[in-house]
């Protein structure tokens, strides 16, 4: 079989099922393309489902502005839809003193980002809000919030079909290759059977698989810095009945690859901690047991009545991240590749924290890429 679209999108997550709803209301006829059964069965639905308010990132970057600008289109699109979410704010807490300049730093970093409402408050308004957590000082972030990341993935799904995007699922892009009128993707379903894309555009949305699929097209993804690697990271729950109360999220002052094991609570109240940060050579999910006893002596820092067997494990999230371990900062990419002669083609890819809260801004920034395509 062979079918003829505007656009094909290669990915069912949070980005790529945005892309296929902006692009359909924007009149473009467009399929997507997913190998697994579902949409946002890898990074969507394995991760803290935090609306950032963008503290972290340097100010001119695409995380920056893409956080800003998607923040509140998301909470719009949430209110509007029946999406559901809170703003429940959020802590950044210093445990002693020498992490207060950090604060500082982070607080200049998001007010230069566009973070409404930061500020930098005392030991004695931490406790006042969360009790039982313990801190020196802690950045109030009233903006951040949470979201019900797989009820946005299928409003996208739901907004997409609408306009009348095709999404096609357990189906695999094998090979992509050029053509007269743009692009032929190839694709295997599960059960073997072959059929082919013809299309004027394609949006890289793939995830785990980005630079895989990337690479399938011709690119050189070492040469231009986009090969993925693999970040794990694991989630303890907290046990119902533990003597534990927490109303908005908290964070530590962050080390490492992550943002620190921080604590979150859902939409049902239910609090979870994580993620932990670990390079792996391979996708996997399982979470062992036995790392209970670091997350508590992690979130013991902040939170120093939490005890070990109090926490189980809950489940586990791989990044596609574009640092390499021990490599500082990299940016999302978002960009259609005609200068490196591929036109056409859109490679999102490194789509972690926060591509959840930017993926409206992410949709729009590739809708207008492909406007004069």
């Amino acid at each position: 079989m062979q079918s003829a679209t505007d656009v094909a999108i290669v990915g069912a997550g949070v980005v790529g099922l945005a892309c296929a709803a902006f692009l359909a209301r924007a009149g473009r006829s467009v399929i997507v393309v997913e190998r697994n059964e579902r949409p946002g069965g890898e990074t969507t639905s394995r991760n803290s489902e935090v609306v950032h308010a963008g503290l972290y990132y340097p100010e001119a970057s695409l995380k920056a502005r893409l956080c800003r600008a998607g923040r509140e289109a998301l909470y719009a699109r949430c209110e509007a839809r029946g999406v559901s979410h809170r703003r429940t704010g959020k802590l950044v807490v210093a445990t002693e003193s020498g992490e207060v300049a950090a604060l500082e730093a982070i607080c200049t970093s998001g007010t230069a980002n566009g973070a409404p409402g930061l500020e930098i408050v005392d030991a004695a308004a931490v406790a006042a809000q969360e009790p039982d957590v313990s801190a020196v000082a802690a950045l109030v972030s009233p903006d951040t919030g949470i979201v019900d990341a797989m009820a946005l993935c299928l409003d996208y799904a739901a907004e997409a079909e609408e306009y009348g995007a095709a999404l096609v699922y357990r189906t695999e892009i094998v090979e992509i290759g050029r053509t007269d009128f743009g692009w032929r993707l190839h694709a295997r379903d599960a059960a073997g059977g072959t059929s082919e894309v013809d299309c004027a555009a394609v949006v890289n949305a793939a995830g785990l698989a980005g630079d895989t699929l990337a690479e399938r097209a011709g690119f050189d993804i070492d040469a231009r810095g986009y090969r993925l690697h693999y970040c794990k990271g694991d989630y303890f729950s907290l046990a119902p009945g533990a003597p534990v109360r927490i109303s908005s999220l908290v964070y530590p002052v962050p080390a490492g690859p992550g943002m620190g094991v921080h604590a979150t609570v859902d939409l049902g109240g239910r609090v979870r901690f994580g993620p932990d940060a670990e390079y792996v050579d391979a996708v996997c999910y399982d979470v062992d047991s036995a790392k209970a006893a670091d997350f508590g002596r992690v979130v013991r820092r902040y939170i120093p009545t939490l005890r070990d067997e109090w926490l189980a494990p809950d489940y586990a999230g791989v990044r596609p991240k574009l640092a390499a371990p021990g490599e500082g900062f990299r940016d999302f990419v978002v960009a259609e590749e005609s200068d490196a002669g591929f036109p056409g083609f859109v490679n999102c890819l490194g789509i972690e924290s926060p591509g959840l809260t930017a993926s409206p801004a992410i949709a729009l920034r590739v809708t207008e890429l492909l406007g004069s395509l």
